[in-house]
């Protein structure tokens, strides 16, 4: 292996091009003619709604699926990998949401796992330890020791060694997917920061992102999948946000954050100085029916402890919890599920959802009654109970029987959601509702959000009050009456949301208001 990082790229010619490529699985079409242009030195937005195609275009890409017809080509010559290893080896890397990393190995070790230089038949640590130096150099982390076992690492620094071992190969091609979902923003910024110098050496770059935002101030050019096809692609900042929304969605989104005429009635929750053994180390609020009251905050400020102490996964030690005006102690979630308050929590994967459970059972699992005779639950009548919900919002699936593993992330959370309905909360928990889902999924709980918060007094549903935890400002600033801002433990007086900005958000919740 040569000690010299391969040269920078030519920047303006085309490096990679999908034309016309085509993959089924069974009867399942997953790809139905793609077409996609990407250049030396430029970052490509590839967009489009969970189900559209884009991971199984990014598996073709990586080798780790076989096209069944179309052409690709690279650098002008033809490109078809026979695996991940040989598309490493051509120069295209894939880094997914989900980090391929080995902990019980070192940072080097992982750099270079499956090209490890070696002298005769014995590994050569001084140049793998050299390669890895340069490589960690190239992304940004000149003071990570490469001998440092992966395991020890944030999930920032882990994706950062992904990247450096794309590096290592020598890559020309790079898909990045979803990267910024477990990032702080001071992460984002530092990604970004490495994108951008990437670009400048000629380095082709592939973002898949559900976060348009950082499309319009990251890529250059977008392409849009819907239903396994190409349906549009453009320069960014030359096409407006919600024709690229139409265009994912098939579609026209008028409105994406809907916002009825809301009267809210009487206090249904109230925290007085609540506080938990790490955080929040004080958190007062006041939520009424038929509002939405949003929380704002940075990553580690004590938004999610607050719902997590509220609903009784995390033990209180301090302050007073009000429910319809009538003080409670501390108690589990199986009580505050009968004091009407449900929780959807940030971590769906993990903890929101039962992952080897069907839809139905999911969503049925908090409240089980007229199921079955004796305590016991009939699967026809799961089913059937969970069918209306399956129906109303709409979960794309092929039944309540399905396992909710199977589902996109958008459709997940719809599930949970509808959990919180077929329990019949009253007041909704919401911690980062729409994190990692598509455009389409998220107008669709925005309205249901404002449907929930307006009731129904046709059929006689009373307003819901929906407290809501979101990193995401223009979200708060869109669907809710009141923001409060969470800052190192301690929660702000909740004000109407037009007393707010985005920039106004940002001041109060790294402290700077205070300062000012």
């Amino acid at each position: 292996m040569s000690d010299a990082l391969p040269p920078p790229l030519p920047t303006t010619s085309v490096l990679l091009a999908v034309r016309g490529v085509k993959k089924s699985f069974g009867a399942t079409k997953a790809l139905k003619g793609v077409d996609l242009t990407l250049e030396s030195g430029q970052v490509l937005a590839l967009i489009g709604e969970n189900g559209a195609g884009k991971s199984t275009l990014m598996k073709v890409l990586s080798g780790a699926h076989a096209a069944d017809s179309g052409e690709m080509s690279l650098a002008g010559v033809p490109y078809r990998p026979n695996g991940p290893l040989h598309a490493r080896a051509l120069g295209v890397c894939m880094i997914y949401q989900e980090l391929a990393l080995a902990p019980h190995l070192s940072a080097m070790e992982n750099i270079l796992l499956g090209i490890e230089p070696t002298h005769g038949p014995f590994m050569n640590w001084r140049e793998t330890r050299a390669v890895a130096r340069r490589a960690l150099d190239e992304v940004g982390l000149p003071d990570l020791d490469p001998a440092t076992p992966v395991a020890k690492l944030s999930i920032a620094e882990q994706q950062l060694v992904e990247i450096a071992r794309a590096v290592a190969v020598g890559c020309k091609v790079l898909v990045l997917d979803e990267p910024t979902s477990s990032l702080t923003q001071k992460d984002v910024q530092a990604l970004f920061a490495l994108v951008r110098r990437l670009k400048a050496k000629g380095v082709a770059i592939v973002y898949i992102s559900h976060a348009l935002e950082e499309v319009s101030s990251l890529c250059d050019r977008f392409t849009v999948m819907r239903d396994g096809e190409t349906v549009g692609h453009g320069q960014v900042g030359t096409v407006p946000v919600d024709r690229i929304i139409s265009l994912m969605v098939g579609r026209d989104v008028e409105d994406l954050y809907p916002r009825s005429p809301r009267t809210p009635s009487a206090p249904i929750l109230e925290l007085r100085s609540l506080a938990g053994q790490k955080a929040p180390r004080s958190a007062g609020v006041m939520l009424r029916r038929g509002e939405v009251v949003g929380i704002a905050g940075l990553i580690g400020s004590g938004r999610t402890e607050t719902l997590r102490a509220l609903f009784g996964l995390d033990p209180i030690t301090a302050g007073e919890i009000r429910i319809h005006g009538e003080l409670v102690p501390p108690a589990g979630p199986a009580t505050r599920w009968a004091q009407g308050l449900g929780l959807v929590s940030e971590d769906r994967k993990t903890e929101g959802l039962a992952q080897n459970l069907s839809i139905a059972e999911n969503l049925t699992l908090s409240r089980l009654d007229g199921l079955g005779p004796w305590g016991l639950v009939r699967p026809s009548r799961q089913n059937a109970a969970a069918a209306p919900w399956i129906k109303a919002f709409p979960i794309k699936c092929q039944g309540g029987e399905q396992s909710v593993e199977a589902l996109s992330g958008g459709n997940q959370q719809k599930v949970a959601i509808a959990r919180l309905l077929h329990h019949d909360c009253d007041v909704l928990l919401l911690d980062e509702p729409t994190r990692g889902i598509d455009v389409g999924s998220k107008a669709q709980i925005y309205a249901w959000i404002d449907r929930l918060a307006l009731g129904d007094a046709a059929t006689g549903k009373a307003p819901k009050a929906i407290l809501v935890v979101s990193s995401y400002l223009p979200e708060l600033i869109g669907i809710c009456d009141r923001i409060a801002v969470m800052t190192r433990g301690e929660l702000g007086e909740a004000r109407p949301v037009g007393d707010w900005t985005e920039h106004a958000l940002m001041l109060a919740a790294t402290g700077q208001d205070r300062l000012t």
